[in-house]
C-alpha cells in the first residue's frame, strides 16, 4: 500500500503584498482642488463607459483616429471597456507603456486622461490622449485634466518631452493645446473613417512647461513606486509625492 505524501509545509512566514505592491498604478492619484486623476479599475471603467454612451462629440464630428464613439450607446460603451482590458497589460518599463487614468471633478467621473509611448525609459517621451464627456465640456476641465497630467510626466516622473495631435478641425482641441504652451510640430495626412484628414502635431518640452509661471497646485500620491516600476529612476530627478 502506498503511503499518501504529505502536504507541502506553509512557508513559514506567508507573503502579504498589498494591491499597490503587486501593481503601482493601483495607487496613483493627481490632484488638484476639485479635479483628480486616478488609476481606472473596473469600477470607475464601467462609470465611464455609462459617460462615453451619453456622447463625447458632436454626431458630425470624429476627433478620434479610430471612430470608437459611433455606433449604439452600448457599442460605444463596450467599447470603452474592451479598449481599456486590452491595454492594461501593455504597462511597462521596456516595450510600449500605456497608462489610462480616470479623470474625476468634484468625485464624479467625467473622462480619461492617458499617456502612452515606446521604450519611454530611454526615450523619456510620451505621447498624451483624452476625452472627456460632451455634459461636461465647456467648463474648462479638458485644459485642467491635461495640465494635471502634465505636471505627473515631467515633475512626477521626470519625462523631458510630452507631444499630442489634433486633427485640424477639431478647433476645441487645438486651441487647448495651444493655450497649454505646445509649440506645432508638424502636420500628418492620416486616414479618418476612410477619408484623408489633416492632423496637426504638437511637442512640450519639460523646459517649456517649468518655465510657465500659471502652473497648477498639484498633489502626487503613489508616483515613486510607478517611477520605478517604469524604469524611470535612472533618469532626471524629478519630486513625487509632494504638493508643488
Amino acid at each position: 500500500m502506498t503511503t499518501p505524501a504529505a502536504p507541502p509545509a506553509a512557508p513559514e512566514t506567508p507573503v502579504a503584498l498589498t494591491t499597490e505592491e503587486i501593481w503601482p498604478f493601483a495607487g496613483l492619484r493627481v490632484v488638484s482642488d476639485d479635479l483628480e486623476l486616478r488609476y481606472l479599475d473596473d469600477d470607475l471603467l464601467f462609470r465611464l463607459a455609462e459617460v462615453a454612451a451619453q456622447g463625447v462629440h458632436a454626431e458630425d464630428a470624429m476627433p478620434f483616429t479610430t471612430p470608437w464613439t459611433r455606433g449604439t450607446p452600448l457599442d460605444v460603451a463596450r467599447s470603452v471597456v474592451t479598449y481599456h482590458w486590452g491595454g492594461r497589460g501593455a504597462v511597462s518599463g521596456t516595450g510600449n507603456t500605456r497608462l489610462e487614468l480616470a479623470v474625476l471633478s468634484a468625485g464624479e467621473p467625467v473622462g480619461i486622461q492617458g499617456f502612452f509611448g515606446t521604450d519611454v525609459a530611454i526615450t523619456r517621451t510620451v505621447e498624451t490622449g483624452s476625452w472627456l464627456g460632451l455634459a461636461y465640456q465647456g467648463h474648462g476641465i479638458g485644459t485642467r485634466m491635461r495640465r494635471l497630467v502634465l505636471h505627473l510626466l515631467f515633475e512626477g516622473l521626470g519625462l523631458d518631452v510630452a507631444v499630442t495631435t489634433a486633427f485640424a478641425d477639431n478647433a476645441p482641441s487645438n486651441g487647448v493645446t495651444r493655450r497649454i504652451g505646445y509649440e506645432p510640430n508638424g502636420v500628418d495626412v492620416v486616414a479618418r473613417e476612410g477619408k484623408p484628414a489633416l492632423s496637426n502635431r504638437y511637442r512640450l518640452t519639460r523646459e517649456a512647461w517649468e518655465a510657465q509661471a500659471d502652473r497648477p497646485d498639484v498633489e502626487l500620491h503613489g508616483v515613486a513606486p510607478v517611477r520605478s516600476f517604469l524604469g524611470l529612476d535612472a533618469g532626471p530627478s524629478a519630486p513625487s509625492d509632494r504638493a508643488r
